[in-house]
């Protein structure tokens, strides 16, 4: 019955294969959470915080403020802290024209592996 929303997440990058990128610099990583739930809990090791509301004026190639990091055509992983936020960031950043995958909340990340900051 709900098998559209399977084929949305098939084209998403798994959460293993981001931290192995991320360690490469392969990939540009994303959290789109809010400032305090970043201070609670940390960030993914190596990833730009970009809250929601910002997310356009600061990802958006044709942007003044756009990051130099999202200008450089690299593939961008967004998470958030369940993967509902970033499954609408993902459709945000690719109407700006990067290809973009939503690898869920941060939880996904750790137990894939991926080191934490704070």
């Amino acid at each position: 019955m709900f098998a559209f929303l399977n084929n949305a997440r098939s084209t998403d990058m798994p959460v293993t294969e981001a931290v192995a990128k991320a360690k490469t610099g392969e990939i540009v990583l994303i959290d789109i959470r809010e400032p305090m739930e970043i201070a609670h809990s940390g960030k993914a090791k190596g990833a730009i915080a970009i809250p929601t509301a910002a997310l356009r004026m600061r990802a958006d190639p044709s942007s003044p403020e756009c990051l130099p990091e999202l200008k450089q055509g690299k593939p961008v992983c967004v998470y958030c802290a369940s993967g509902a936020r970033s499954s609408m960031a993902k459709g945000m950043l690719s109407k700006m024209g990067h290809e973009v995958h939503n690898i869920g909340g941060l939880g996904h990340w750790v137990q894939a592996g991926g080191p934490l900051e704070k």
